[in-house]
């Protein structure tokens, strides 16, 4: 399994989070845009994840809700701006415990040996907002994210 890498520079507004994983491009795009499969790996692992709303095309809305075990709720949402399966996928990013701190996030998928690399940029309203995301941990969240990610796409089923 490869680890997951960031990039957080001292005082710019993005944060890029690369992972590669064992698995064809095509399985990774539908691993990340099936609203059945996103509450498996979306989020931290202590948090569960409910997709209300994901409208996969340019001008859709998507909304997830991560839930901790005494039943409290955070929102995140937004809207894809670009939809190019299996390559790419363009949206903002809007945690509601922070209206108005409004993300862009690119997520890019290449085919590399072996596999397929994920980039996701987030270019965030401030160096402030980015700062603010890195001291909740938001890195960690990413990483763990990425780590069950992996997992799902290894249970997918092999051809003969």
């Amino acid at each position: 399994m490869s680890d997951t890498e960031f990039v957080i520079e001292p005082g710019r507004q993005d944060i890029v989070m690369i992972h590669v994983f064992d698995a064809p491009r095509e399985v990774v795009f539908r691993a990340v845009t099936d609203p059945e499969l996103v509450p498996r790996w979306w989020g931290p692992r202590f948090l569960s994840t409910r997709v209300d709303v994901m409208e996969l095309r340019r001008g859709g809305l998507w909304r997830y809700v991560n839930s901790d075990a005494h039943g409290r709720e955070y929102g995140f949402r937004g809207v894809y701006h670009d939809v190019v399966a299996p390559e790419r996928f363009v949206r903002t990013w809007e945690f509601e415990g922070t209206p108005g701190d409004v993300a862009l996030e690119t997520v890019t998928l290449e085919e590399v040996p072996g596999g397929t690399r994920y980039v996701a940029r987030s270019v965030h309203p401030s160096v402030e907002a980015r700062d603010a995301i890195v001291r909740a941990d938001g890195p960690r969240g990413g990483r763990e994210s990425m780590e069950r990610l992996a997992e799902v796409l290894a249970q997918r089923p092999t051809r003969t």
